[in-house]
């Protein structure tokens, strides 16, 4: 097998999982008496075989499974650092699971965003995981790659999206043969900067926020709370681009109500149609 750096598909789904606490509709009763239909909340490993280091983009609430299929899938063992795109739950509560309750973790570095540093060093309880040594917090400027080995480097790309606590950004992974796009969450690719279009012709592999196919997903709820570009709407605006860079494509985020989710559906085909696909958790990519 290659020591060539690679990346890992640890969570395809929204931060609350399949299936969702709480829900009893369809979607989640199938994935309660199919262990086949379940999934993770998104998150993605970057390790590094030859100097056996791995590294996390986000920390969700099921870090403790995830760690175990990155310890089956890459061998290694801890981590080398933990890469935070913001402070929504599924994206950085994993950390509980540092603390000296759990896993009593010895200087784990965490890079992020200055709101999210400020973030975790002044709220309860993440502040103890500071104060404890759990954690390091390390600096993260947008658009400043992070050197993690030669020729394997992390960059912060600024995204717009709900910033109650913090602010949100996506992720540029570059190896020595590859490059890829992670982006979990926006509220609207219109205001993205460069153009996601850009962005996608300048990598080899993009994943991008599916989290709702359409608007009628949450009924009760008012879904313009939690903004989110419609899956549906950006598989028809991103298949003007050419067959090449629609290969490109993969969908993560997936809220437990979005049809995408379920095999076999219309909607999967619209998908698959337009040259684009589902990440399967599970999926590795040589960078």
């Amino acid at each position: 097998m290659s020591d060539s750096p690679f990346l890992l598909v640890l969570g395809i789904a929204q931060d609350a999982g399949v299936p969702q606490a709480g829900c009893a509709r369809s979607c989640c009763r199938a994935a309660r008496r199919d262990a086949r239909l379940r999934r993770h909340a998104s998150s993605l490993a970057i390790v590094d075989p030859r100097a056996g280091r791995r590294w996390l983009i986000d920390i969700t609430p099921d870090y403790r499974e995830q760690l175990e299929a990155l310890d089956r899938r890459a061998g290694g063992a801890g981590l080398a650092g933990i890469f935070l795109t913001h402070a929504h739950v599924g994206h950085y509560a994993g950390l509980i699971h540092l603390g000296r309750e759990a896993q009593d973790a010895r200087g784990i570095p965490v890079h992020a965003m200055p709101r999210m540093r400020r973030f975790l060093r002044r709220n309860a309880p993440w502040e103890q995981l500071v104060t404890l040594g759990n954690i390091a917090l390390a600096p993260l400027a947008a658009g400043r790659p992070v050197r993690l080995a030669p020729g394997l480097t992390v960059t912060a790309l600024r995204v717009p999206h709900r910033s109650e606590y913090t602010e949100t950004v996506g992720f540029r992974i570059a190896g020595p043969r590859r490059a890829a796009l992670w982006i979990p969450d926006i509220d609207d690719w219109k205001r993205l900067r460069p153009s996601i279009e850009s962005l996608i012709a300048s990598v080899d592999v993009a994943w991008l926020d599916g989290t709702f196919w359409d608007a009628r997903e949450l009924p009760g709820r008012d879904i313009s709370e939690v903004p989110h570009p419609l899956l549906s709407e950006t598989v028809a605006r991103l298949a003007a681009l050419p067959p090449r860079e629609r290969a490109k494509i993969r969908f993560i985020h997936l809220n437990h109500t979005n049809p995408a989710l379920r095999p076999g559906t219309p909607e999967q085909r619209v998908i698959e149609r337009a040259g684009m696909r589902m990440e399967c958790e599970g999926t590795r990519i040589g960078v």
